[in-house]
């Protein structure tokens, strides 16, 4: 098996293990534990912490060593060096907003895979030459979301999306219900009230909710 299948097969795996990614921006380590172990214990053990703060990078070593359990994404990865020093910091898997020939070039020879993020056919094809099979479709519903999917399963049946950006609790189901989506992801899961609130039990009861989102096919 090369490398780009057992890349394929790894973010397989990771999609399968939850019906929801919840899309992470970490301030600092307190709020760090308490969001992502609040997740983790309401069923939802894969995360995507991203890069858009200073402490995403720390916050991704963090989690990876406090929480065992968890399989921690590095997400907003967008350069070769940021995906490397993701590597380095712990991260099981790389999600990219959208995928330049550099990146893809760098995920497909790396030792974890890349789920990179596309927006239409032409780019989700880029990916194909360099053998992706599963990307992340961002921004999901500004860029035509079930009825953009439902159209890219003609021609491109054997790819498998993850849709991100715009997705709520209410929209959710109706993806998970593609036979070419794996899972969605969202931010919807950690609202600013109960992060600011440290009110990490009510994180906790929407994390059980998103987690019995019916996405087995």
């Amino acid at each position: 098996m090369n490398l780009m299948s057992q890349h394929t097969q790894r973010i397989d795996a990771i999609c399968a293990a939850a019906p929801v990614i919840p899309v992470l921006k970490l301030d600092n380590a307190e709020q760090a534990l308490g969001v992502c172990t609040a997740l983790v214990k309401g069923g939802l053990k894969v995360l995507e912490i991203t890069l858009r703060n200073d402490y995403g990078l720390q916050a991704i070593k963090q989690i990876s060593e406090a929480l065992p359990d968890a399989i921690v994404g590095a997400g907003t990865v967008t350069t070769p060096e940021q995906y490397e020093a993701c590597i380095e910091a712990g991260a099981d898997f790389i999600v990219s907003p959208g995928a330049t020939p550099s990146l893809l070039a760098y995920g497909a020879q790396a030792s974890i895979p890349l789920l990179p993020g596309v927006a239409s056919v032409s780019e989700a094809m880029a990916g194909m030459e360099l053998g992706y099979e599963r990307f992340k479709l961002f921004p999901a519903v500004v860029v035509g979301g079930v009825d953009l999917l439902k159209a890219f399963y003609g021609p491109l049946a054997n790819l498998k999306f993850c849709p991100t950006g715009g997705v709520k609790p209410n929209t959710a189901e109706q993806f998970l219900e593609l036979p070419n989506v794996m899972c969605v992801g969202g931010t919807w899961l950690t609202p600013s009230d109960k992060v600011s609130q440290q009110d990490w039990a009510g994180i906790e009861a929407l994390a059980q909710q998103a987690s019995q989102l019916d996405f087995q096919k």
